[in-house]
């Protein structure tokens, strides 16, 4: 009876505590830690957020935790259910990462992710996301292919792997695979962007993630929240970053002297300095508006926004805006359903890319361009040129005789639904439903005599549209699980479907009858209509996958998550659709070990490790089938079309894969001040999928056909700290990273050692240059000039020879083509850094981005860009050439023995160090305090100020020439004689347009 009677006091003692907790988005909050303060009962949250536990009958105070938001302590007073609502922590803000199908605490994953929030890409405001990204995440490089407004940047993670197929990541939105550009993403819509990086995170969206995925989630509405709106803006003007630096007059006129090969024409004359970019360039303008709302009731949430962009070149004409907006919405519906959709839509115009600045570059600076009356010239003639000459105030004169347009218009949308299954907790079924359409508009039309020498040219347009459709179906059965407050299971099974489908038309004519047609009546032309087959096409493929992942975590110390993915792809032959590929990667959280706690300076350290196989199915559609091309002919009258055999079929056409090992290690320190990442990984791609060519005599040019090897492997360093935490008001933070890749070429087909037209070598760098390689100049006095260049002058470039020598030390031979070298482009390193500093309501921010090592083409300065012909022909960039007086000079002498138009070996004075420290930006802003802003309804308004792209430091290339030294163009662009196009894959520094310098006056308001 005692017993009994003891059992029934100490019931009474205690009481049944339960609730909910949500995050700062009134979201349910799984996996939270509740526990009594006193210490006596303790629970974790399921998948709803719920939980429930014993606590002593006297107990006041619940404390509640959860890995990037404060800890709670929330006084219960009797209650016996309470809603708990956490705050998110600014500083652990981004420990909580999107990984796919799913969010996980960074705690917890096993894979290599990198992580940004929104906030911190706005730092940077830009037309385009990557823009903002540029040297903020460790391994992963963006790099400028154009500097006309607008333009898109190549994305690489992790190096090159492919040699012809993509090596472009996955970028999804919003939990679907996006089939637009990234630049059709407004930047003030994001709310974080996380990058999956190697085989064990990437594996879960299976082949179309085999070069890394790119995960953009945007924002959301707040379930509960009255209605707020919000409005971002910015403007400011946009100027050179530095012109081309081309010869003045004066030293045009001695350049000629020097180079003894040409006399001035008819528009020229010694005492005249004409600066042909001063009569050219504009200042542009870039601006953005952005206005959004967003709220929510007890059972749903909603974000609508609406954003227009103008971004203005200092080209005339040139210039880009969009159009965008965003939706989203979210519902609960009765307990079990959850419905919503996302749709992001944008409009957008690039104009200008028809104004190339080759033509300004190239005029003669002792030309006149104006008449004797002062009206402009036509025509300039030059001894062996006569060229068309143009200006800014003509260039906008001609706005309606000579443009090129190019209309988009993007509509992507998500649909899901989502159920929890009833008496199943944890278990919920979600079907996602991606649509997106994208239409593209692109017409040119240049008017009579424009852009030309004869004024009576036939007036040109052409139209080109295209337009691509895609769907994606999904279907998730997810069990997320938390058992005895320790084990934690996660469960995702994956069916999905998709489609793309994508077609192009185009035509083309001459003499147009009325100018006012522009490109909208080509069948009015009066001369020749063109339709070529080769400027049309039609293509459809498909993607069935499977995919099941699991991750298990025990007490947050052992962590461990496998994938299985199955894709079949309509893309490759029968019998090889289909690919299984496994993934699997661990971790151990050493801090949560008990023998950690003597070790208080160390908050977090893991270790990870992961394995994981990718597939690549990125070949054209219909390579399996061969292709035929056209060709028009005639017997008399009769016209007809025929067909021939351009590539052979492939009925073995198989999947390119890699595999990866990742190995990495987290910590943070002293409180989590100091938090980074060391990752090291090793990439191996077997069955490149590229084309093999083959002799002339079987008549077909190559086949498509899974064919030699690759390797990639690196390292990357991250390290965020807090330097200062409201020390007097001061705080400080900064940011830091720094990554190296080394890839090769470790076999071709057959046994190839090297491909010298695509300039692949095995043993090499995938991307490299293959070139003889400057040594100096020569000089009188030298030793076997006449051997090694036969006719050959003193002040020509000297080139490394790699022959033998004679027993007496004389060559036995002269350069040849066998003295060209292999030279890599890679840098040695890369990265960036950034930094905040605050007091009070002032903030002040830096962001960064550098390179040490590798080569950077210019072609401004070589051979191809023949704008260094050094012969007094046209205008000339400003060199140190070699003269009699000059003999240290780097430069040859003008006028010396030639290849071609230019000095012989003159590709070698485009090699220039890669090495570069840029300052991005530079931001200075002010918060207006928030009580003063209470009294007017206003909750947060910020003004800033930025200075985009102000300067470089340690860059041979701006020390040489002034200018920006990020790349701007393809390999085969701004340039007289291209690289074949396998070589397009390098980038280079050409005359695309000039970079520019911003200075943007922001604001942000929300109320």
């Amino acid at each position: 009876m005692f017993s009994l009677l003891l059992c029934l006091s100490t019931f009474a003692q205690t009481k049944s505590i339960s609730g909910t907790v949500l995050d700062d988005q009134n979201q349910p909050l799984p996996g939270a830690s509740v526990k009594a303060k006193s210490g006596t009962g303790s629970a974790s949250t399921d998948v709803d957020g719920k939980f429930r536990l014993n606590v002593q009958a006297n107990e006041q105070a619940l404390v509640v935790s959860f890995v990037g938001f404060n800890t709670q302590e929330v006084r219960i007073a009797g209650q016996t259910n309470v809603t708990i609502k956490m705050a998110a922590d600014s500083k652990l803000l981004e420990d909580v990462v999107v990984i796919g199908y799913g969010t996980q605490r960074a705690e917890a994953v096993t894979g290599s992710v990198a992580s940004i929030r929104g906030e911190a890409v706005r730092d940077v405001p830009s037309a385009n996301i990557s823009q903002a990204l540029q040297g903020r995440l460790p391994g992963v490089e963006f790099s400028q292919t154009s500097s006309q407004p607008g333009a898109a940047m190549q994305i690489r993670i992790r190096g090159t792997r492919s040699l012809t197929a993509s090596n472009d990541p996955l970028v999804v939105l919003d939990g679907i695979p996006f089939a637009g550009s990234i630049g059709d993403i407004n930047p003030n819509d994001i709310k974080s962007v996380d990058i999956l990086k190697d085989a064990s995170a990437t594996a879960i969206y299976g082949s179309r993630g085999a070069n890394g995925v790119i995960l953009v989630t945007t924002n959301k509405g707040v379930a509960g929240q009255p209605a707020k709106l919000s409005y971002n803006t910015f403007a400011g003007p946009k100027s050179l970053f530095a012109r081309y630096p081309m010869m003045n007059g004066p030293e045009f006129v001695a350049l000629r002297k020097a180079a003894g090969l040409y006399t001035n024409a008819l528009d020229e004359s010694d005492d005249i300095n004409t600066d042909w970019q001063d009569l050219l360039y504009r200042t542009g303008i870039m601006m953005s508006h952005d206005v959004g709302v967003s709220g929510g009731t007890e059972q749903g949430s909603y974000n609508f926004n609406a954003g227009y962009l103008e971004d203005e070149g200092v080209v005339p004409t040139q210039q880009y805006r969009r159009f965008s907006i965003r939706g989203s919405v979210d519902q609960n519906v009765g307990k079990h359903f959850r419905v919503g959709f996302n749709t992001n839509n944008n409009y957008n115009i690039t104009d200008g890319s028809n104004v190339g600045l080759y033509g300004a570059l190239s005029l003669s600076p002792i030309a006149n361009p104006y008449n004797e009356d002062g009206t402009w010239k036509r025509t300039i003639r030059m001894p062996l040129d006569e060229t068309w000459s143009y200006s800014r105030d003509l260039v906008e004169e001609l706005e309606d005789t000579w443009l090129s347009q190019n209309r988009a218009f993007g509509s992507y949308n998500t649909l899901y639904g989502e159920v929890k299954i009833p008496g199943v907790e944890g278990l919920k079924y979600r079907a996602n439903v991606g649509l997106n359409y994208r239409q593209g508009n692109n017409g040119s039309f240049t008017g009579r005599g424009v852009n030309a020498t004869n004024p009576t040219t036939p007036s040109t347009a052409s139209i080109s549209n295209t337009q691509t459709t895609d769907w994606t179906i999904e279907n998730l059965l997810t069990y997320d699980r938390t058992f005895a407050e320790k084990h934690q299971i996660n469960a995702v099974g994956l069916y999905s479907l998709g489609e793309n489908r994508y077609n192009r038309s185009a035509t083309s004519a001459r003499d147009i009858p009325n100018e006012a047609f522009q490109f909208y009546n080509l069948g009015s032309a009066a001369g020749e209509i063109t339709v070529s087959p080769e400027d049309d096409d039609y293509r459809v493929s498909g993607l069935m996958s499977w995919m099941g992942r699991v991750m298990y975590s025990y007490d947050n110390r052992y962590m461990i998550s496998a994938t299985v993915r199955s894709d079949g792809s309509s893309r490759l032959a029968p019998g090889h659709k289909w690919h299984t590929y496994p993934a699997v990667s661990v971790g151990w959280n050493i801090s949560r070990e008990s023998f950690m706690e003597s070790v208080p300076a160390i908050n977090m350290l893991k270790l990870r490790a992961g394995y994981g196989q990718t597939s690549n199915q990125s070949v054209a559609e219909y390579a399996t089938l061969g292709r035929l091309g056209t060709r028009p002919y005639n017997f008399g009258d009769t016209y007809s079309t025929g067909y021939y055999v351009t590539e052979l079929p492939n009925p073995e056409l198989g999947w390119e894969y890699s595999e990866t090992m990742n190995y990495g290690l987290d910590f943070g320190l002293f409180n989590n001040r100091l938090s980074g990442t060391i990752e090291y990984y090793q990439t191996k791609t077997s069955d490149l999928l590229m084309g093999l060519g083959l002799p002339s005599t079987s008549g077909v040019g190559s086949y498509t056909a899974n064919i030699g090897k690759t390797e990639n492997k690196g390292i990357e360093l991250s390290l965020n700290g807090v330097i200062l935490d409201n020390v007097n008001g001061w705080t400080w933070e900064a940011g830091f990273n720094i990554y190296a890749n080394r890839n090769k070429l470790v076999s071709l087909a057959s046994g190839q050692e090297e491909d010298r037209t695509n300039w692949w070598f095995v043993g090499k760098p995938i991307d490299v240059i293959y070139d003889y390689e400057k040594v100096g100049l020569w000089q009188e006095g030298d030793p076997h000039r006449d051997i090694l260049e036969p006719g050959g002058n003193v002040g020509m470039i000297k080139v490394k020879y790699t022959g033998d020598y004679n027993a007496d030390g004389t060559p036995v031979r002269a350069i040849g083509p066998d003295d060209m070298q292999v030279m890599s482009i890679e840098p040695k390193f890369q990265g960036g850094f950034n930094t905040r500093v605050a007091y009070k309501g002032f903030d002040f921010t830096a962001i960064a981005a550098f390179k040490h090592g590798g080569i950077l083409n210019s072609t401004l300065y070589s051979s191809s860009g023949y704008l260094n012909m050094l012969s007094g022909r046209r205008g000339n960039v400003k060199v140190d050439y070699w003269t009699p007086e000059n003999t240290d000079a780097t430069y040859p002498k003008p006028g010396g023995i030639a290849s071609g138009d230019n000095p012989r070996y003159g590709s070698t004075l485009g090699y220039f160090s890669a090495s570069y420290l840029k300052i991005r930006t530079l931001s200075l802003g002010y918060n207006l305090s928030q009580k003063a802003l209470k009294s007017v309804g206003v909750d947060r308004l910020r003004v800033y100020f930025t200075a985009q792209n102000p300067f470089v430091l340690f860059s041979p290339y701006h020390k040489e020439s002034g200018m920006d030294p990020e790349t701007n163009s393809y390999g085969d662009e701004n340039a007289a004689v291209a690289y074949s196009e396998n070589l397009r894959r390098l980038t280079t520094i050409g005359t695309n347009a000039p970079a520019t310098r911003s200075y943007l006056l922001g604001v942000n308001l929300t109320f």
